[in-house]
């Protein structure tokens, strides 16, 4: 009996030191193409708590979403997950369609609100898209990510998808999803960039 409560204990002490980190993005971290165990969120959790972070990672990414999609669909992850930590990895299917860059950045403006309301930390990663509506378009939409950043003194996580696509081996042939076998970089990548704000 004296054992069993020493473990009841210390299962609850472990359940209360972790911490949550939801990942709300698109195809990027959805794991598109792919199962979902392969994606880099899922294996972000075993690599975290190998560094001695205990936290438990919930992918609410979806393939194809937006900056719209993902602020609709926030309050209902908040409200369900209680997290600690948000990462937002969200714009790119806003740029490939030549949505206004204001509303990009009010979507992701009413996220970070959000998420800092919840008392939790918002992890505002950069995109970049390709110069399909110009290089004025492209400057501009970059340009909003660094400055909500310093808006929200909300941390800027760089764009993995920038050393993917110089690896013919690691990118599909669209040219802008990884494949499989990029995921454990990825994770490893974002573990490195993650510790510091944790």
């Amino acid at each position: 009996m004296r054992i069993l409560s020493v473990l009841l204990v210390f299962l609850f002490s472990l359940n209360a030191w972790s911490n949550t980190l939801l990942v709300v993005g698109d195809s990027l971290s959805a794991g598109y193409q792919m199962r979902a165990e392969q994606s880099w969120p899922v294996l972000l959790e075993p690599m975290l708590q190998q560094q001695g972070h205990e936290v438990t990672v919930v992918n609410a990414s979806i393939s194809g979403d937006t900056t719209g999609n993902g602020l609709a669909r926030l309050p209902a992850l908040l409200q369900q997950h209680n997290p600690d930590y948000v990462i937002i990895e969200l714009g790119a299917n806003d740029g490939l369609r030549g949505f206004p860059p204001a509303t990009i950045r009010k979507n992701l403006s009413q996220m970070i609100i959000q998420i800092q309301a919840m008392d939790a930390k918002a992890l505002l990663m950069q995109i970049h898209v390709p110069p399909n509506y110009g290089k004025r378009y492209s400057e501009t939409f970059r340009t909003i990510y660094p400055q909500l950043s310093k808006e929200f003194a909300t941390p800027l996580l760089p764009f993995f998808l920038e050393r993917i696509i110089l690896r013919d081996e690691w990118i599909m042939a669209d040219g802008l999803h990884p494949k499989a076998v990029a995921q454990p970089w990825i994770a490893e990548f974002m573990v490195s960039q993650l510790i510091p704000y944790l």
